[in-house]
C-alpha cells in the first residue's frame, strides 16, 4: 500500500474566501502514485471548512449569503465565545461547512461527480492555516 500526507498552507488576504485546491490535490494524487484509493483532505482549523460542490461564482456568493443569515458575524456580543475574540460565528460557519471530504482515486485519478471541485473555505482568515491531505491506496 502506498501513502502520501502532504499539507497546503493558504493565508487568504480577506476574512472570507473560497478557493478550489483541486487542482493542488491532483497533483498530489499524481505523486502519490496511487491508482485505486482514497484521498482526505481536511482543514486543520476550527475556523476553516474542506467541502464539495460546484465552481460557480454565483454559488460561492450565494454560500457567503446563506451562511451570514445562519451566523451573522454582528452583532459579536450575540456570542458567548465572543469574550475577547470575534470568530463564534466562524466555529459555527465551519461546522455547517464540513471539516473534511474523502474522494475516490480511480485510475490514478480523483473519481469526481459532473461539476465537483474541493473548495477550502475561509471563515476568519489573514493568517496562515494548513488542510491535511492523505493519500492511501495502491
Amino acid at each position: 500500500m502506498r501513502t502520501l500526507t502532504e499539507y497546503l498552507w493558504l493565508n487568504t488576504k480577506t476574512k472570507y474566501a473560497f478557493i478550489n485546491i483541486t487542482p493542488q490535490i491532483e497533483e498530489l494524487v499524481q505523486k502519490s502514485g496511487v491508482k485505486e484509493g482514497l484521498c482526505l483532505a481536511n482543514a486543520m482549523h476550527i475556523t476553516a471548512s474542506v467541502f464539495i460542490n460546484d465552481d460557480e461564482s454565483g454559488l460561492h456568493h450565494d454560500f457567503e449569503r446563506w451562511l451570514e443569515k445562519l451566523a451573522p458575524h454582528q452583532p459579536i456580543s450575540q456570542y458567548d465565545h465572543n469574550n475577547g475574540e470575534d470568530n463564534a460565528d466562524a466555529h459555527l460557519k465551519r461546522t455547517i461547512m464540513g471539516r473534511e471530504v474523502v474522494v475516490a482515486v480511480t485510475g490514478g485519478k480523483l473519481d469526481f461527480g459532473p461539476w465537483e471541485q474541493i473548495f477550502y473555505g475561509e471563515f476568519d482568515g489573514q493568517r496562515k492555516k494548513r488542510v491535511l491531505i492523505k493519500i492511501i491506496g495502491d
